[in-house]
């Protein structure tokens, strides 16, 4: 872990291109040798051998959630913990105790059939159909949408896709249904008729993280290289809600800024 980032690993730079465009790349945010070890603990579970492609016969496995030591230690690092602070506010958020979501992606020239734009809903997930999972104003459960990289991932290894400032027409589109919010079925349509936006890919060497506004559109796409990719997508907790009218006055949080900003709201 190099020690060069201190304790505010992003610039103010850093910090408005988060609130304009939604994520914020860090580089070496976990060390490599413990992406080595979550590495090898993957690959035991997808049941495919790293060293025989014949085995990788499905285009994606997806595994979760792990809370074994390497896990969370890629989580928890100083680096990490004073990027929340900067982008969700000081005692805002719970520290990650899992990994989520772990989708293993391998070269394949069948439809993964996962591959629509979306957004990350955050509550009402013991609704048995995951469309009617909801997602409100305020990212009712989800401080952060995170993506971490345990593998190298290039342009070609199914790199999960962006769209640039995306989370200002989502947070438009949720602002009137107010505290219920709306589910993954209705913002289909609403991501589907969204202004275009410039795309760009998260990729990077085992060990990056891309902190995210909860409200991002991405999606996955299709795997077109050679070497498997391996990424987990948990979340980041908020320990209080997000408020976008603080009765103390103006200690707004990144993530706050760019919903009022969309809004409308910031003065």
């Amino acid at each position: 872990m190099p020690d060069t980032y201190g304790l505010h690993p992003l610039s103010e730079a850093q910090i408005q291109n988060f609130i304009d465009d939604g994520f914020v790349k860090i580089d070496a945010a976990f060390d490599r040798s413990i992406a080595e070890a979550v590495r090898a603990r993957i690959w035991r579970d997808t049941g495919c051998d790293p060293d025989e492609p014949h085995t990788w016969s499905e285009p994606v496995i997806r595994l979760g959630m792990y809370t074994e030591a390497p896990f969370v230690a890629a989580a928890n690092t100083e680096v990490l913990h004073a990027a929340f602070d900067q982008l969700v506010g000081r005692d805002r958020w719970l520290a990650c105790r899992a990994m989520g979501t772990f989708p293993v992606r391998f070269p394949s020239a069948s439809d993964p059939g996962d591959t629509g734009w979306h957004v990350d809903v955050s509550f009402d997930w013991e609704k048995p159909d995951f469309m009617d999972w909801r997602v409100n104003v305020v990212s009712k459960g989800r401080a952060l949408l995170m993506l971490f990289l345990f593998s190298n991932v290039g342009e070609r290894d199914a790199p999960t896709r962006i769209r640039v400032g995306s989370h200002a027409d989502i947070a438009r589109a949720l602002a009137p249904a107010g505290d219920a919010g709306l589910t993954l079925r209705e913002l289909v349509p609403v991501i589907e008729a969204a202004p275009s936006r410039e795309e760009t890919l998260a990729t990077g060497e085992a060990g990056t993280v891309y902190l995210c506004h909860p409200f991002l559109v991405h999606s996955a796409q299709p795997h077109f290289g050679t070497e498997p990719r391996i990424m987990a997508q948990p979340p980041l907790l908020p320990k209080r809600q997000l408020h976008l009218a603080r009765a103390e006055g103006d200690d707004y949080s990144p993530v706050e800024i760019a919903i009022r900003n969309a809004l409308g709201s910031l003065e």
